[in-house]
């Protein structure tokens, strides 16, 4: 039987992810799942490419309350639901989107943790981002997510790239949403899609990696796997691939240990 084994949910985009036993499903996709980015001077939004120690942030979602603390303790916290400030027009890849910055403090916390001025906005409750429609069956919105509203990866296929590393990764690397066992390595690769409970995920498409994956998420340090070995065996053309972004048809509730229905589209790569 294949079963939900973990969930993840990273509140402000490329900090610390949060594990869940349970997770509510709204129309962006998790709750609370990449609500907040920092942007530089120019509304651009900055993430561990640029700034691998983001990945030291931790946050902790406290009733209404976020939380966000540094390795040596120095924290603040934000409101999560009734948000007031001026809005700002920011930029994700190619989305601008409408945004409230979040104060001032908000700011000095990350430009003293980066170095550099930032600001640390929550994407407006109006505002909708919508996916990509060349790969969305249906009108789907996400938040500040490079593109997609969920990343799902099977506990096989990181399990296969491990024997293939000198040194086994964790799967933080990925940053994952929805993690699931039970199946065989890259089954997810011919999924076309999957329901758990009364909620139906359609596959999207194949997840392109970048250098987050690179960076050990503990300690913020930069290597070379696991993009190096990745590319002998998951590479197609110049990008290589690993998990699959998925999108949501219903909001719900998804808990650890849920059996997961798939129905296949295509033979995975071995």
């Amino acid at each position: 039987m294949i079963t939900v084994a973990s969930l993840y949910i990273y509140p402000v985009k490329s900090c610390a992810g949060v594990r869940c036993a349970q997770a509510t499903l709204d129309m962006r996709g998790l709750r609370h799942d990449r609500d907040w980015m920092i942007v530089d001077g120019h509304n651009e939004f900055v993430t561990q490419r640029e700034h691998p120690r983001l990945a030291l942030i931790t946050p902790q979602l406290e009733a209404d309350t976020l939380r966000l603390t540094t390795p040596e303790g120095r924290d603040v916290s934000l409101p999560t639901t009734g948000v007031v400030g001026p809005t700002r027009r920011v930029r994700v890849w190619r989305d601008w989107c409408e945004a409230v910055d979040q104060g001032d403090i908000a700011a000095q916390f990350f430009s003293d943790w980066l170095g550099e001025s930032v600001r640390l906005v929550k994407m407006a409750d109006s505002f909708e981002r919508r996916v990509d429609p060349r790969y969305a069956r249906t009108s789907a919105l996400t938040g500040f997510s490079d593109g997609y509203p969920l990343l799902l990866i099977s506990q096989a296929s990181l399990d296969d790239l491990n024997t293939r590393l000198e040194t086994s990764l964790p799967m933080n690397r990925f940053r994952p949403n929805l993690v699931v066992s039970g199946c065989d390595r890259y089954a997810e690769d011919g999924w076309q899609q999957v329901q758990i409970n009364t909620i139906a995920f359609d596959i999207a498409k194949p997840c392109e990696r970048c250098t987050v994956t690179t960076t050990d998420q503990a300690t913020g340090e930069r290597g070379i796997e696991p993009l190096r070995t990745l590319a002998t065996y998951r590479r197609v053309g110049t990008k290589v691939y690993f998990g699959q972004n998925i999108i949501h048809r219903t909001a719900g509730t998804l808990v650890v240990g849920e059996p997961v229905e798939v129905m296949p589209r295509k033979q995975p790569r071995s």
